[in-house]
């Protein structure tokens, strides 16, 4: 029997519920603004959802077009948090129109959580311009792998790891709400990114699995055996005792959060309530 604490209280589904997984565990809503993604990770899930049901291709997805009701779209104050982006990312392209859009929201009184693999050149200026509603906004920077090589694998054209460090040092810096994803784990060292993120890390570091690597694999690269050989060389790190490890050396820390994928996994307790962000 594994040694980890299940809440059998939180574990009840109660009939036609699921559990929050996803950008379910982070927000109540979504927003975005284009089709596609100028990055293009390999793992997207996004991007294979847009291939299986024919509204990209695979080598359509890094041309991004934006979406010209979501920009002029006058939006109203929702319950719950909002997450932006969840299915592109913020770039130095698309920036003036994710401003708009994200100044239009907090106008609202809406709490923002921004998920993103920035560069300095990005956050610099949603820092300025979301600086009067800082107390609204939560950054939270993904970082899979201290390695440049690695990222520049898995994630082509996004921005590499000192420049997302520097962004998530200037968001703290400029008095926002911190947060990193991990998710996914990259490689099998996260424990450099944990260590180096920490000190401008105000909320929480969430951990977190390649979900459906296989299957997006497929989806997203196809004819490419370099991805298939990478995809099998991360399943096998993440297997249940590498798993079961980090969970140990972390499980006390107060900064560490689980995905739904391990939680699952290991038998942790797992909200049904979206947006809760624990």
């Amino acid at each position: 029997m594994r040694p980890f604490p299940i809440d059998l209280k939180s574990m009840h589904n109660p009939a036609g519920d699921t559990y929050a997984h996803g950008t379910q565990e982070w927000a109540r809503h979504t927003l975005n603004i284009q089709d596609g993604c100028y990055h293009d990770c390999r793992y997207c899930y996004a991007k294979a959802l847009a291939i299986r049901f024919k509204r990209s291709t695979p080598t359509d997805w890094s041309h991004p077009r934006l979406r010209v009701k979501a920009l002029d779209k006058s939006y109203r104050k929702r319950a719950g948090r909002i997450m932006f982006p969840s299915s592109h990312d913020i770039t130095e392209d698309n920036l003036d129109a994710c401003l708009s859009v994200l100044r239009n929201v907090v106008n609202r009184g809406n709490d923002v959580l921004i998920v993103t693999k920035p560069s300095l050149a990005v956050v610099k200026p949603l820092c300025r311009e979301l600086h009067p509603y800082r107390s609204s906004v939560t950054f939270r920077i993904t970082i899979g792998s201290a390695s440049d090589t690695v990222l520049r694998f898995w994630e082509p054209n996004a921005p590499r790891y000192r420049q997302r460090l520097a962004a998530l040092k200037h968001a703290a810096e400029r008095g926002f709400q911190t947060s990193v994803s991990c998710e996914p784990m990259l490689d099998d060292r996260i424990e450099k990114v944990i260590s180096d993120v920490r000190p401008y890390v105000t909320d929480s570091i969430w951990i977190g699995q390649a979900n459906r690597l296989r299957q997006i694999i497929a989806m997203n690269c196809p004819d490419d055996p370099d991805a298939n050989t990478k995809a099998e060389e991360l399943l096998e790190f993440q297997d249940s005792s590498r798993i079961e490890n980090l969970y140990l050396k972390y499980r006390s820390d107060r900064q560490i959060r689980w995905k739904d994928s391990i939680k699952k996994r290991l038998g942790l307790s797992r909200p049904v309530m979206h947006g809760l962000d624990v």
